[in-house]
């Protein structure tokens, strides 16, 4: 049986690098109330003329230096964005046309923040059912071009990155006997659990589009309600996916949330009776980069050594629509302690 796993990662923040106090010089708020709130003290937004799909490219190349696999051996790429660099095409075609692919297929994912993780449930059953073998999943996001700068409880919330994973088919390894996690013996996604609630599309939108109103809109959000959801959907699929492959809380190396804001974060690991030590925390230093999010702070967590070759990771997301989702995985990293910077 074939799987998939995860070869390298990389990442790609705008050099410019917005801090509290100065954001505080033109929106009307302060460094104490944003971090009070949010956890967060700084944030990157992409220069004039940097679009999502260079913020993409930049990490693609890193992701795919640290797992050391030619653009040649790409069958497919996946961009999750929810801030294109055109209604169309695809800014994963346009990544492609930068790598100089042309053979394979790419394009782009729409969940928001939980963008990264269902386009990780797309590659995984691409590679599962055998239609792809090696794939680029890219997160991408410049969620200062949507912003409403007077919406003060709101624009202070977001700034502007990309990550990527390079993942490849395996061969399923053969039952270990005492696995805590019976047949998934230590390499490998093991499974994607991915949901939505459109009933609740009006808690986090954008309030424009090609169709509605042909201008690109601001992000709306009701911060309260968004909250109370997160707490709840994300505490009961990681506890799923969990379930879905005999494992128990106390089995995981690191979770890797999306990073929307740091008390979410905290009451969803308080929650699940998780150790702080044990959850991937970036927030402070990326704020919400969306779809971008969690495999910004994967590699920040390769990088500086945390999590290494054969720890058993959990991904999970909350985005606009409503959309959830959740991924279980040991890593294979082929340089286990660093990617590139």
């Amino acid at each position: 049986m074939i799987r998939s796993e995860i070869l390298g990662c990389g990442s790609y923040l705008p050099e410019r690098c917005v801090t509290n106090d100065e954001l505080a010089k033109t929106v009307d708020t302060s460094d104490e109330w944003i971090r009070s709130r949010s956890g967060i003290a700084q944030r990157h937004f992409a220069a004039e003329g940097e679009y999502t799909s260079d913020l993409a490219y930049a990490a693609a190349t890193r992701a795919l230096e640290h797992a050391g696999v030619d653009v040649s051996e790409l069958d497919l790429i996946i961009c999750a964005t929810a801030t294109p660099d055109n209604t169309f095409p695809s800014t994963a075609t346009k990544v492609q046309q930068k790598l100089g692919m042309t053979k394979g297929a790419a394009f782009d994912v729409q969940a928001v923040c939980s963008g990264f993780v269902y386009g990780l449930a797309v590659a995984d059953n691409f590679i599962k059912c055998g239609q792809a073998k090696t794939v680029l999943l890219i997160g991408a996001e410049t969620f200062s071009r949507i912003l409403d700068w007077t919406d003060r409880s709101t624009c202070v919330l977001f700034g502007d990155g990309a990550g990527a994973i390079v993942m490849r088919a395996m061969e399923e390894q053969p039952e270990v006997p005492g696995n805590g996690a019976g047949h998934n013996s230590g390499r490998g996604v093991l499974s994607t659990h991915i949901h939505s609630d459109g009933s609740h599309y009006d808690m986090l939108y954008v309030d424009g589009g090609p169709s509605t109103t042909q201008t690109v809109g601001h992000l709306r959000m009701n911060g309260r309600e968004v909250f109370r959801h997160a707490v709840t959907n994300l505490a009961s699929i990681v506890d799923e996916a969990l379930d879905a492959n005999g494992l128990e809380r106390s089995d995981l190396d690191w979770l890797v949330p999306h990073q929307a804001n740091k008390r979410i974060i905290d009451s969803t690991a308080r929650k699940l009776g998780m150790n702080a030590d044990n959850v991937v925390l970036t927030v402070e230093k990326h704020a919400n980069t969306s779809a971008a999010s969690i495999p910004l702070a994967l590699d920040s967590a390769v990088k500086d050594g945390r999590i290494k070759r054969g720890d058993l990771i959990l991904l999970e997301a909350m985005g606009g629509g409503l959309t959830w989702g959740a991924a279980v995985s040991y890593t294979h990293l082929t340089l286990p302690t660093i990617c590139s910077v």
